[in-house]
């Protein structure tokens, strides 16, 4: 991944001014990027977060893992585009092509990738 969201200034407004969808096994929060001055603003950033509640250590690297290769697979970061991937979860529990379809589906809807089905 290029550029990861590490500010929890960011994420705080990706939290209450992104638009959120939601699967059974991740949330993908979605902020579009207004063209400011800062160049790096317009590469395209991520966030991967697990929280304590859903499981502990082993679960959330687990969860973040997947979720990274989820982003890959899907050609992110996207260019003008903040997202923020949030685990549930089942989100290991189930396949990692029932979870890829679903994240799919999301993106789509969110309008960051074209939908393969």
């Amino acid at each position: 991944m290029k550029s990861t969201i590490k500010s929890s200034a960011d994420i705080s407004l990706l939290f209450s001014q992104g638009k959120r969808f939601s699967t059974p096994f991740l949330t993908v929060i979605v902020l579009k990027q207004n063209n400011q001055h800062d160049h790096e603003l317009l590469h395209g950033r991520v966030a991967f977060i697990a929280g304590k509640k859903s499981g502990g250590a082993v679960w959330r690297n687990g969860a973040k893992r997947r979720m990274r290769a989820l982003a890959y697979d899907f050609g992110g970061p996207w260019e003008g585009y903040d997202v923020v991937f949030l685990a549930r979860a089942p989100i290991l529990k189930a396949s990692y092509s029932k979870v890829s379809k679903a994240c799919e589906k999301a993106l789509a809807k969110a309008g960051i990738v074209q939908s393969a089905s």
